[in-house]
């Protein structure tokens, strides 16, 4: 038996969700030895070099952080022998492990999944789960192999996917559920427990995609639900777009289904109560546009955008 023995972890991760994990680990006393992040990425219009979040959040609580390019050299290799971890975790890295990286620690490497595997394995399971129109979605805790999201199972948990649910209100309520469910996978191993263990049935799985440009353009001949999913699910970032007949694109920040039948992309309605709306038809019913961001312009409220621009009903976006 380990007893209380602290595991020395190193954690792997990019993003935001990963914050939320390496937060919580921190704040519950584990022994986060070092995080290796992605490299700053220029930013912007102006290309401002930035540092990812686990890097800001690391340099402020004094964690050694490291940023390799690749982690098939041998530098890797001898900074995580000098390191000499129990354990790493992984969190929305955006990198592959590599076998001799995988086959290191004491406790393997275990990673944090946005999805309940074997659904969704990939880099876009939020998204794809809320495009699909699926109704629950979860996190899986995983031992890591050399597959992509193959790896045996430790434990998982369920939300619902509400009508309302955006990508960012998504990605915060499996951020928590992530970091709860990490937290009690570092501790039973500290109490020198064995971790459940649980074979993925590949024949069910499915594979979310990475987000591409193509996945976020609205086309007006499907059905307005259909939409209404995409917009959710690409919001706040990267956000759904349709590009108008002289050329210029126009992002949906939010939008919401509606009655309505029409040759698809025309303008059924307009108004200007509270946010006001653009009603457009779709080839299944019609969608209120409420928040837009025009090429060249901030976002504003559909009420804002007709203020500005004459917008007739029977007109073809």
């Amino acid at each position: 038996m380990m007893g209380e023995r602290k595991l020395k972890i190193v954690f792997m991760g990019t993003p935001e969700i990963a914050v939320t994990c390496l937060d919580r680990l921190v704040r519950e006393g584990f022994d986060v030895a070092a995080v290796v992040t992605r490299i700053d990425k220029p930013k912007g219009r102006r290309a401002i070099l930035t540092p990812p979040p686990v890097k800001v959040y690391a340099d402020e609580h004094g964690i050694p952080v490291l940023q390799p390019r690749t982690l098939r050299d041998g530098a890797f290799a001898g900074w995580l022998s000098m390191i000499d971890p129990d354990l790493i975790l992984v969190v929305a890295f955006g990198m592959i492990l590599p076998e001799n990286v995988l086959a290191y620690p004491k406790y393997g490497c275990i990673n944090v999944h946005a999805s309940l595997l074997p659904k969704y394995r990939g880099a876009a399971p939020m998204q794809r789960a809320i495009m699909e129109g699926e109704t629950e979605t979860g996190v899986t805790i995983m031992y890591m192999d050399a597959g992509l999201d193959t790896g045996d199972m430790i434990f998982a948990r369920s939300t619902p996917i509400t009508d309302s649910d955006t990508l960012e209100t998504v990605h915060d309520r499996l951020a928590g559920l992530g970091a709860d469910l990490l937290v009690s996978t570092v501790r039973t191993l500290e109490e020198g427990k064995t971790l459940p263990r649980e074979k993925q049935n590949g024949d069910a799985a499915t594979y979310a995609a990475k987000i591409e440009r193509e996945d976020a353009e609205l086309d007006f001949t499907r059905s307005a639900r259909e939409l209404d999913r995409r917009i959710r699910a690409l919001s706040p970032i990267p956000n759904a777009y349709f590009t108008m007949r002289d050329g210029r694109t126009v992002k949906v920040l939010s939008a919401r289904p509606a009655e309505g039948r029409g040759t698809p992309g025309t303008v059924l309605a307009t108004s200007f109560d509270g946010d006001g709306f653009i009603r457009v038809a779709c080839g299944d019913g019609a969608l209120d546009l409420t928040r837009i961001k025009p090429e060249g312009k901030g976002a504003m409220t559909a009420a804002d955008y007709l203020r500005g621009k004459k917008l007739a009903v029977g007109e073809v976006l």
